[in-house]
């Protein structure tokens, strides 16, 4: 079943390893004041301990010294995928190139359109390796290009609170009017998600947020509770369809509480390395004027809250413990130009094909930090046709 983070302390993925050690040496995740220091007996001073390294977070077009405590690139390695509508599609060419190298991935967290992108690249690994996963990947971000439905923003969560409300007024805000049946979507889902599959020894450890509405905690579903209906409450938009029941509690999006969960990925995680994809933009140099434009500066705030606040934690909990972590990072504004200006409800074949490409580029980069002169010069693999 599904797990929250509250209070208390989940000592089930605390397996030893330093990332769990950092984080549960920590309070961050309680509202309880910390105990007040009693007086000590006066002792000799203790041996000086050397301060440990902070947890690095780099961006793909840092350079390798700065990054590199192993082998790059990494051969094990565990995910944090973001959600954030159509610009999900980036995160499906970083993916798709990512998976052309003999990496293994250990654990997957996401919300929203990157638990989508989580889910079927679990199912396709569990399925039948590396190029099952790269087929899933693909059949469903082509059919979203070529459908441009309604159903499509559906399935990745792109309506936004604001901009939903502004364009179906009123009466959707009310929570009376449910425009789009749940069971198609169920069924879409379905059809390219093996759920079973997932709860077998070959799939990746999932981490997939929805946002329970009763407290408005963040609940993580695990394999072996993954289902149809974990998807969508994860990809759903309160403004846009009613809530996601499971097991007599009501869901919304899991970008609210974290887009993507990175502290627990970060406990959890038996491996070294942890990438983050960001697709949503973090940076805008302009002011917006109109309703439509503060709309989406105000949902691009709101999807990152979660994500800075989590970074922020990781930084300052490594100094109570000694981390072997490195968190790197590829951003999706860095790759593509006027990131910030577009909308994640764009379903047009031009943009969806945009984001692909400069995926896959960016993680080409980020895979290339530590190449010598000698693999720059190798030509790069071809990049596989989008119809």
């Amino acid at each position: 079943m599904g797990e929250k983070i509250d209070g208390m302390h989940d000592d089930g993925g605390s397996q030893g390893t330093a990332a769990s050690r950092l984080l549960s040496a920590t309070t961050i995740w309680s509202d309880a004041s910390a105990p007040l220091p009693t007086p000590a007996a006066v002792s000799p001073p203790a041996p000086v301990v050397p301060a440990p390294a902070p947890v690095e977070v780099v961006t793909a077009t840092a350079p390798v010294e700065q990054m590199r405590a192993g082998p790059w690139p990494p051969r094990r390695l565990s995910l944090a995928l973001q959600g954030g509508g159509t610009f999900a599609a980036f995160t499906w060419g970083v993916l798709e190139r990512l998976l052309e190298e003999p990496i293994e991935i250990d654990t997957i967290s996401g919300a929203s359109a990157g638990a989508i992108n989580a889910l079927l690249l679990a199912s396709g690994l569990a399925e039948g390796g590396r190029e099952a996963a790269r087929s899933r990947l693909s059949r469903f971000w082509l059919r979203l290009m070529h459908e441009a439905s309604f159903r499509s923003l559906m399935l990745v969560g792109g309506f936004s609170p604001a901009g939903s409300s502004v364009a179906f007024g009123p009466t959707l805000r009310s929570g009376q009017f449910d425009p789009f049946d749940l069971d198609p979507l169920r069924q879409a889902l379905s059809r390219d998600i093996d759920f079973a599959g997932l709860r077998g020894a070959r799939s990746p450890k999932l981490l997939i947020a929805a946002t329970r509405i009763r407290d408005g905690q963040q609940q993580i579903f695990r394999n072996d509770a993954l289902t149809a209906d974990v998807a969508l409450a994860s990809t759903c938009p309160p403004l846009v369809h009613c809530a996601v029941e499971i097991e007599g509690e009501a869901y919304w999006d899991g970008g609210f509480g974290g887009n993507p969960p990175l502290l627990r990925l970060a406990q959890e995680t038996s491996t070294a390395d942890v990438l983050l994809v960001q697709v949503t933009p973090a940076r805008d140099s302009y002011v917006p004027i109109t309703l439509a434009a503060i709309d989406r500066r105000l949902d691009q705030i709101a999807a990152n809250a979660a994500l800075n606040a989590e970074l922020a934690a990781i930084a300052w909990s490594q100094a109570h413990a000694a981390p072997s972590l490195r968190l790197t990072r590829i951003a999706a504004e860095d790759s593509v130009d006027g990131l910030a200006q577009r909308s994640s409800t764009d379903l047009g074949r031009g943009f969806i094909r945009l984001l692909h490409r400069n995926g896959r580029h960016a993680a080409e980069r980020w895979l290339g930090q530590g190449a010598t002169a000698t693999q720059d010069a190798a030509p790069a693999r071809a990049e596989p046709a989008l119809v």
